[in-house]
Parts: structure tokens; sequence; C-alpha cells
């Protein structure tokens, strides 16, 4: 479903991303890791069409997203970190503002949308004027929009944050239902905890580079090959994401 080919970005004479080479199968929650500046946003960016490569390709579903850009746009959905949001509206309107564009039957507009506002525990002040909302409920009615329209390829950056407990563990739910029922999710995020509980793979991404992708245990793998240090007798000891992250990534 996604596909990058030497994707690559400047920025003057500073290489945000180096040449990355990715694939993302379908209906899988693949996390995106790396240090502050390390080319996530960058990355999602380019793979969306809101910035074009220095050199390379990425294709969503087949689609080259600069050269078939409305065909690769209908089909995704992007969630980026900070909402920018009509705040005059309230959140019912914005969300249905975003079923008509992509032109989402109206009342499978408003079946879906109620489900998500129960889902998300925003029904009460779905009728309220966004300007008036925290910036957790923000985040909670721009994940509705995005998700109106059933995209086949989900990008979220930091998808959580600003979010409660209970809230976050819902959105958790919520993507794995929609990967069950065949999306894609590419999703960037510093909570390592959250990466290990739902991600199927992980890619970390250092210094613009793409140094390791796969599975927890094939990432587990890679560190004790990369280790300088003494192999530990204790066989029972389970490395965490955060402990290969955090090492994997020390030069950053």
């Amino acid at each position: 479903m996604i596909e990058t080919y030497n994707l690559t970005k400047y920025f003057g004479q500073l290489c945000a991303v180096d040449s990355l080479m990715l694939q993302v199968d379908a209906g899988e929650i693949f996390g995106f890791l790396g240090p502050n500046g390390a080319g996530k946003t960058t990355t999602i960016n380019m793979l969306t069409g809101l910035l074009r490569p220095s050199s390379g390709t990425a294709r969503l579903a087949g689609y080259d997203i600069q050269e078939q850009s409305l065909e690769a746009k209908a089909i995704l959905g992007l969630m980026p970190d900070t909402p920018h949001l009509y705040e005059a509206l309230s959140g019912r309107q914005f969300v249905r503002m975003i079923a008509d564009l992509y032109e989402v039957q109206s009342q499978q507009a408003e079946n879906e949308m109620d489900a998500l506002l129960e889902q998300l525990e925003l029904v009460e002040a779905a009728d309220d004027q966004i300007k008036g909302y925290s910036y957790g409920m923000q985040k909670k009615i721009l994940l509705i929009s995005v998700l109106i329209h059933h995209p086949q390829i989900l990008f979220l950056d930091e998808p959580t944050s600003g979010l409660d407990p209970r809230s976050a563990r819902t959105v958790r739910e919520i993507l794995r239902q929609r990967c069950e029922q065949g999306c894609t999710v590419f999703m960037s995020t510093h909570i390592l905890e959250i990466a290990e509980r739902i991600c199927d793979r992980v890619g970390i991404i250092s210094k613009g580079k793409l140094i390791a992708v796969g599975t927890l245990a094939e990432l587990q793998n890679r560190k004790r090959e990369l280790s300088t240090q003494p192999i530990k007798n204790n066989t029972d000891e389970v490395e965490t994401l955060e402990d290969i992250f955090l090492d994997l990534t020390a030069d950053a």
C-alpha cells in the first residue's frame, strides 16, 4: 500500500530524508519512530503530497503521489500533530463539511459520525463551536473527520498526544478495527509504549536515514547483532522497544 524508492528531501544543504526505501503492506499498522529532527514529519509530508521530494518516488496503493496526486489523495487520510480547524464551526459541522468534500453519502456520514462521537465521548460537545474545545477535543474531532470517508491509508502524526489514557486506548482500538477492515496505518509517535502495543512493525529513522525496520522480535535480534556488550545469561530478560530505540539512536 505504501512504497518509497530512494525518497530524498533537501532543505538547502541539509538532507532531512536520505534515500528512504520502505514498503508497508495493506492492513498493517506501521510505526515510524525517531528522535526530534530525524525526518519523520518531512517523510509524512512527502508521502501525502504536501511536500515535493528532491528526488525519489512514493506510491500509495500504486498511485504516484506526485504524478497521480488526486487519485492518491482521494484514498488517504492525514491527521497532523497540530490540528488546524475552522473554529467558528461546531465539531459536527466540521465533520459534515469534510464528508461532503469526499462525497460521502449524507446518511452514511451521519451514522458514521454518531458512532465515532460516541466512541470518543464527544457527543455532548459535538454542537459546540470548536474554538471552545480543548487540545484533546480538537484532536478527537480531527480524527473523526479523517476517518469519516474510510480512507485506505491513514497517516497519523502523534495521534494520541494530548489525549487522556481512556481516549488514547479508544483511538488504538479504532485503528486496530480499521486495519482489520483492510486499512493501512502509518503512524509517527514519540510514545514508544504505544508503538510497542499497537504496531505490527516499526521503522526507526535517525538523521534522515532509516536505520532499522521490522517487528519487535526482529529489532531485538538486530540490536543483539550490533551490540558490543557481552550477552547476558538471563534469557528471561526481554528488551523493550524503548531499549532498542535508545541504543540504535544513541549517536543522535
